[in-house]
């Protein structure tokens, strides 16, 4: 049975393909073997994805937000991602966010590096790198760069966590002296003490100034 079975087979393979058997089984070791060289420098092996498995697991999983509240500009740059036991941190518009899950753009050695711990609100207006643009004044800016810091701000607020506000730094004028009472205030002083008497005159205040206009006008050029 088995030698008849192997008789329609050689003779299948010679009307079919042409070949004799022996020529036929050949090449179909050789595209066998082929076919196992190709798939051993090619195919996906199990060994080349564990290197990245394991990076993966040796990375440390990303904590939770911590809300700061309102800190100032330097205080936010201690968030610039150079101490990994801190969140990275960036603001916009006053506006800080936490930008720890996009380390690679954001951390060091990103694309965007420089924008962390900073409000780079000018920078992201302008798409500029530039150190004088690394701040969170945008006045001054056009429409397009106002619309595209708009963006900005939209995929923040849709991305990451809100965990605080950079403190505004309004500068403090000191209060004026008080005033000296001019020339012009003695007078209208000595006018407005002035008191009707009972026979119609008018009589003035004990209090007048004790130096004449031309008195005072020579300690004015003195």
């Amino acid at each position: 049975m088995a030698v008849q079975l192997w008789e329609t087979l050689k003779e299948a393979i010679v009307v079919y393909t042409g070949l004799t058997p022996s020529t036929f089984f050949t090449v179909l070791a050789l595209l066998l073997a082929v076919y196992y060289v190709i798939t051993g420098l090619f195919g996906a092996s199990p060994d080349h994805h564990r290197p990245r498995h394991i990076e993966e697991e040796e990375m440390p999983p990303l904590r939770p937000p911590v809300q700061l509240g309102e800190i100032t500009a330097e205080e936010l740059k201690a968030y610039d991602g150079s101490d990994t036991e801190k969140p990275l941190l960036m603001a916009i518009k006053g506006q800080i966010y936490d930008v720890s899950q996009s380390r690679m753009f954001y951390g060091p050695g990103g694309p965007y590096a420089l924008f962390a711990g900073k409000d780079a609100s000018r920078a992201l207006a302008k798409m500029s790198f530039e150190d004088k643009d690394l701040t969170g004044d945008i006045s001054g800016l056009g429409p397009f760069e106002l619309d595209a810091l708009q963006d900005w701000e939209y995929k923040f607020m849709s991305k990451y966590v809100k965990v605080g506000t950079v403190k505004s730094e309004v500068p403090v004028t000191e209060s004026e002296s008080p005033a000296q009472p001019s020339e012009s205030t003695s007078r209208d002083i000595d006018v407005a003490d002035a008191k009707p008497s009972e026979d119609g005159k008018s009589e003035t205040t004990a209090v007048k100034s004790d130096k004449t206009p031309s008195k005072i006008d020579a300690d004015k050029e003195e």
